[in-house]
């Protein structure tokens, strides 16, 4: 990780426990589904995470797994089984859950048809893991492989070193449709889909690639919860800011299309990172054909603005250059 100083202008969002709840539970939805496959006959459960299921194991040790937890310590357990969400590990008194985004060789790899096989491999086999997350209350402790490629304690020296505001270097580990996991040497820091852009996002695989080193913004910390919330997009300027300057209602831009939908598509005007709506309406072409036989992705087409709202990041478009 390389700290670099924060020299960008653009204020910092509101992070409070809401939007970790709901960063949380989009990244329960992202590994949940319906059936678990764990070695031998298992009954559903709900939630793939939690250690007590209805297999009727024993409650853990919630002292000895949050000593492990707070000191950041390897250590090793057996896959018992697995789901669709990933690994079921057990040992020494201890069980949980490894996402399989958290699995060293699996983590980026494409939804596939040949997952339940590459979880399947597993089973049987020890793996070194860290407890990434602890929650007593709901019976669930979390485990990765990915946290235990850094040495133990590691993860205490960099949330002490880490400050929202702060500008660090970190690897591309995982991309979800909810955003960007990044490694920053030891601790893993998530950029959610709104932070990746100031422009629209459709995927996160469109704005970066895994393996990639990229420098992003510190947004804020929850140490106990093992997290980071990053920013790449306040990186840049806001283009938004000077918006009603540089596009002013009626002035005519050249723009390149980015998103066809039926009801329209959206534009970025050129060489800036703000994203209009042309709507079928204001596309000559389409005279009542749908959207998609007039435009496509990457088209570049000059546009008039009809609109802004810079507070709210809006913009309407028209491909009529002249007014009605």
């Amino acid at each position: 990780m390389t700290a670099q100083k924060n020299g960008k202008e653009n204020p910092m969002p509101v992070i409070d426990e809401g939007w970790w709840s709901s960063v949380l539970a989009e990244e329960g939805r992202s590994s949940a589904q319906a059936t678990p496959r764990a070695a031998g006959s298992k009954p559903e459960v709900k939630d793939e995470t939690k250690t007590v299921s209805s297999d009727k194991k024993p409650a853990p040790n919630w002292d000895q797994v949050k000593d492990l937890y707070m000191r950041d310590q390897i250590i090793d357990l057996t896959v018992t089984g697995h789901n669709r969400g990933g690994l079921l590990v057990e040992g020494d008194g201890l069980y949980g859950f490894v996402p399989f985004s958290h699995l060293t060789e699996l983590a980026g790899k494409t939804e596939n048809g040949d997952r339940d096989h590459d979880l399947e491999s597993y089973v049987g086999r020890p793996l070194r893991l860290k407890i990434i997350e602890c929650v007593p209350e709901d019976g669930r402790v979390v485990f990765s492989e990915r946290a235990a490629q850094s040495e133990s304690g590691r993860r205490a020296e960099l949330f002490h070193a880490l400050q929202p505001g702060q500008h660090v270097q970190g690897v591309v580990t995982n991309i979800t449709d909810f955003g960007v996991f990044v490694d920053l040497g030891g601790v893993e820091g998530l950029i959610h889909i709104s932070e990746l852009s100031w422009g629209r996002v459709t995927h996160p695989n469109q704005i970066v690639k895994m393996g990639s080193t990229i420098d992003v913004q510190v947004l804020d910390l929850a140490p106990e919860r093992c997290r980071v919330a990053l920013s790449l997009k306040r990186m840049n300027p806001n283009p938004w800011q000077n918006a009603s300057v540089e596009f002013p209602e009626g002035c005519t831009k050249t723009a390149t299309i980015t998103s066809v939908l039926s009801y329209g598509a959206f534009a970025r005007l050129e060489d800036s990172g703000v994203e209009g709506l042309i709507h079928a309406s204001e596309i000559p072409e389409a005279n009542g054909a749908p959207v998609k036989e007039v435009l496509s992705e990457g088209q570049v087409v000059q546009v008039r603005v009809l609109h802004l709202d810079a507070a709210h990041q809006r913009m309407g478009l028209s491909m009529r250059l002249r007014e009605e």
